[in-house]
C-alpha cells in the first residue's frame, strides 16, 4: 500500500513520533494507522497517550434541561465570530428545547420535524444561514432521562467549546453532578467504569505493554506482573471512576461520588469539531470576509 504524506501527518499528530519513524511504522503495518500506533508504542517511540483528533471546526455545544429530560447538542459554524451572535445563541436554545420535546432518533429526522409548530428545523437553520452569512449545521445530540431521585450534571467549558452532561443516581444534588461533569471536561475519560471496556481493547493493550516490556529488556518471569501493573495505569487514563478527582487529586472520582451516596450512571462529552477538519484559511482573509458580510 502506498504511504501518503497525509497518512504520515495523521500518525505524527496521534503519537508525537518523528516523520521517518511514522513512515517506517506505516510501511511495516501496510498503512494501518491503529497498528502503526501499536508498532511505535512497542518500540518505545510513541508517547503513551494518543493525541486527540485535530479540533478544527467552529461552533458551540449547548445543554438544555426540562424536568427529568436533558439534551446536549453541538451546532457548527464556519468561524468563531458567529458563536457570539445572539441569533446563533437563540437557535441553540430553540434546537435544544426541540430535541427534548420531540426526541428524534437522528439528525436527519430532527431536520424534518416542525420547530415550535411552524417551519421545519432545517428551514429554521437555513434562515439563520441566510441572515448570518455562514454555513450552520446541527451536528449531533444526545437526550438523557432521569428519575426524581437522580441528578443531572451540566457543564459548559470555554463558553461551550466543550460540553458535558452527566447522570448521577442516588442523589438529587446537581452540584455533585456538575463537579463530575467538570472533571470529565478536563480529563476526557472514555468510559464510566472498567466493566464498559471491552475485552478486546484490554487484550490489545496487554499485548502492547508486554511487547514494550520485553523490548525494554525486562526478564520474562516478571513481565506478566509488570503488565498487570501498567494495565492499572491504562484504566486510569480512560475510566472515569479510576481517575484522581480534579478538584481533590487525593481521592478517586469513585470515592468522591460514593461519599455523596451517589453513583455515575452515564456521561456525554462533546468537544466542538472533534474529528473534523477545518479548511485552511488566512486569518486576515477571514476577518475581511466577515467585514464584507
Amino acid at each position: 500500500m502506498a504511504i501518503t504524506a497525509q497518512m504520515v501527518k495523521e500518525l505524527r499528530e496521534k503519537t508525537g513520533a518523528g516523520m521517518m519513524d511514522c513512515k517506517k511504522a506505516l510501511q511495516e503495518t501496510d498503512g494501518n494507522i491503529e497498528a502503526a500506533i501499536d508498532f511505535l508504542r512497542e518500540k518505545g517511540i510513541a508517547k503513551a497517550a494518543k493525541k486527540a483528533d485535530r479540533i478544527a471546526a467552529e461552533g458551540l455545544t449547548h445543554i438544555e434541561i426540562e424536568g427529568n429530560k436533558a439534551a446536549i447538542i453541538e451546532v457548527n459554524c464556519e468561524t468563531d465570530f458567529v458563536t457570539k451572535n445572539e441569533q446563533f445563541k437563540t437557535l441553540l436554545t430553540d434546537l435544544g428545547k426541540h430535541i427534548i420535546s420531540e426526541q428524534p432518533e437522528t439528525v436527519e429526522e430532527a431536520l424534518q420535524q416542525k420547530l415550535n409548530g411552524g417551519e421545519t428545523v432545517e428551514t429554521a437553520i437555513n434562515s439563520a444561514v441566510s441572515t448570518i452569512g455562514e454555513k450552520i449545521s446541527l451536528r449531533r445530540f444526545t437526550v438523557i432521562e432521569k428519575t426524581d431521585n437522580d441528578a443531572f450534571g451540566a457543564y459548559l467549558h470555554m463558553g461551550g467549546r466543550i460540553g458535558v452532561l452527566s447522570l448521577l443516581e442516588g442523589t438529587t444534588d446537581e452540584q455533585v453532578g456538575k463537579d463530575v461533569s467538570m472533571h470529565v471536561a478536563a480529563v476526557n475519560p472514555r468510559y464510566v467504569s472498567r466493566d464498559e471496556v471491552s475485552e478486546e481493547e484490554v487484550d490489545r493493550e496487554r499485548e502492547v505493554l508486554k511487547t514494550q516490556a520485553l523490548n525494554e529488556g525486562k526478564p520474562e518471569n516478571i513481565v506478566e506482573k509488570m503488565v498487570e501493573g501498567r494495565l492499572g495505569k491504562f484504566f486510569e487514563t480512560i475510566v472515569l471512576l479510576e481517575q484522581s478527582f480534579v478538584k481533590d487529586p487525593d481521592q478517586k472520582v469513585k470515592k468522591y461520588v460514593a461519599d455523596k451516596g451517589a453513583s455515575v450512571k452515564a456521561f456525554v462529552r462533546y468537544e466542538v469539531g472533534e474529528g473534523m477538519e477545518k479548511r485552511e484559511e488566512n486569518f486576515a482573509e477571514e476577518v475581511m470576509s466577515q467585514i464584507k458580510k
